[in-house]
């Protein structure tokens, strides 16, 4: 057997965040070997956050053509798909071809490998007849796929996933939807404003159940006037396709009947693909638990979903900056340590950039590798109005025994909101620990509430005094004001 070939540093799963590890750590001067089996980039570009936001923009637009009547005369509206798809396949995804995001980490100085990589103990990958050892370290970022439900029935039916969802070339005459969380309402509307008849079964109380029941109103009222029929409270439990139509039966006997069927119940990592069993690392469980420096164990870090803390971009990012930074740091190390002179540097400013990350960390005094911290992650589901939501909700902030205060303000009641009219439902509720003064949770509702959040997201990761958040100057007439009416309603 050939013997393992050394490189720096391996990288499994080229989503956002091991692409973002892969390539910044091949700039940087260090021999890396990144393996995607799929496409790189993961699912954000390709059936995820780019084109689904096409798709909503697009639909937004309809309906936006639609508050003409109610504002500044009369329209009339023709939906067509056709310029939607066509965009998502150019512009977006090259057809489902990831050629520009390979040459761009192959630019970087990076060296792909397609194919499915695994350990084979600790520092050691396999990827086909293809053996690497890193030097300083193996990084995860393998994401996770739909997690779809046992339903008797489901297997073998051609129902969709996101995936297919973002794909379709011709809408269907009905869509059934199973699951409704972001993912499930983002694509309902959309079909709906398109003139689809969508149909939503969610198996809790409410849509978007981690979300403030508020939101959860507020988003279902908003696809109830789409034309989106909601079930709450249902139990699927049986499947079936006819050839033509699905057929979804619930508990108590309810059944509802589609075209196709969407089924977004969740996703799921597949640790038991990853050789962990080598490295002494449980592969039963959900996700890849890791400490604050992304680290599995000793030698192993992992980004993105499969690290179960928030599927999100912008969290795979986040993360990506920390292993960055601490596996510049163990170069730099191990680099000093080999040249007792103290000459010795990793090429193409590998030390430089280490230092440039660790300093700029959100967390750790200048020179240390930054901690993760998650205390004020952001999540916005776009639907219409968005909603956007950062810390702890009220229910979480009172089961954890904090001493909680609650202000909650109407975005129609502002002057934005009044001026606005036609689809300016939303509002601003924030939660405060009471006894430490400072916000630890917030929700925007309304036509801009991800953008309105980020001052939210600020005022909690920053900890940021409620005492000076009242005292504050809100911009006039802006969404955003209504944040200083909902501080003022604390109690």
């Amino acid at each position: 057997m050939a013997e393992p070939e050394q490189v720096d540093v391996v990288v499994v799963g080229l989503g956002v965040g091991g692409e973002e590890v892969a390539g910044r750590l091949a700039e940087a001067g260090l021999s890396v070997v990144g393996i995607e089996r799929n496409l790189v980039g993961g699912e954000c570009p390709y059936w995820g956050c780019i084109p689904s936001k096409m798709m909503i923009r697009a639909a937004n637009a309809l309906a936006e053509a639609r508050r003409v009547d109610g504002l500044a005369g009369t329209a009339q509206v023709r939906p067509d798909w056709a310029p939607v798809a066509k965009r998502i396949r150019e512009e977006a995804t090259d057809t489902w071809n990831d050629r520009v995001a390979v040459e761009r980490f192959t630019g970087r100085g990076g060296r792909f490998v397609r194919g499915s990589g695994r350990l084979e103990g600790p520092g050691r990958v396999r990827v086909g007849d293809q053996v690497f050892q890193a030097r300083y370290g193996v990084v995860l970022g393998t994401g996770t796929r739909p997690a779809v439900p046992p339903i008797d029935g489901l297997a073998g039916t051609p129902y969709w996933t996101n995936r297919e969802a973002i794909e379709v070339e011709e809408l269907p005459e009905s869509l059934l939807v199973l699951g409704g969380g972001a993912i499930g309402l983002e694509l309902s509307q959309v079909f709906a404003r398109f003139g689809v008849r969508v149909t939503v079964v969610e198996a809790m109380d409410r849509v978007l159940a981690v979300e403030e029941p508020e939101a959860s109103e507020v988003a279902a009222a908003a696809l109830r006037a789409d034309g989106v029929e909601i079930h709450t409270g249902v139990r699927a439990e049986r499947v079936d396709h006819d050839g033509e139509r699905f057929t979804l039966r619930g508990a108590g006997g309810v059944e509802f009947t589609g075209e196709r069927l969407l089924v977004v119940t969740g996703r799921r990592a597949h640790l038991d693909e990853l050789g962990l069993d080598t490295v002494g690392v449980d592969a039963s469980q959900r996700y890849l638990p890791v400490d604050d420096r992304m680290q599995v164990t000793d030698g192993l870090w992992a980004v993105g979903d499969v690290t179960g803390e928030g599927a999100f971009t912008h969290v795979a990012m986040y993360q990506a900056a920390i292993v960055i930074a601490d596996l510049l740091d163990r170069a730099r190390h191990a680099r000093a340590g080999a040249d007792p002179s103290g000459t010795a540097s990793v090429v193409g400013g590998a030390m430089g950039a280490a230092s440039a990350l660790s300093a700029s960390g959100s967390s750790g005094s200048a020179g240390t590798v930054p901690r993760a911290d998650y205390r004020a992650l952001p999540r916005v589901t776009f639907t219409d109005p968005e909603v956007g939501a950062v810390g702890l909700t009220e229910e979480q902030a009172r089961a954890r025994g904090i001493n909680v205060q609650v202000g909650f303000s109407k975005l129609a009641d502002s002057t934005r909101g009044w001026i606005h009219r036609v689809g300016d439902e939303g509002f601003i509720k924030v939660v405060a620990d009471a006894d430490q003064g400072v916000l630890i949770g917030a929700t925007s509702v309304g036509p801009a509430g991800g953008e309105v959040l980020s001052g939210l997201v600020v005022a909690v990761h920053g900890a940021v005094p409620v005492s000076q958040l009242r005292h504050m100057i809100y911009a006039y007439p802006t969404f955003h004001r209504a944040i200083e009416a909902a501080l003022g309603n604390l109690h």
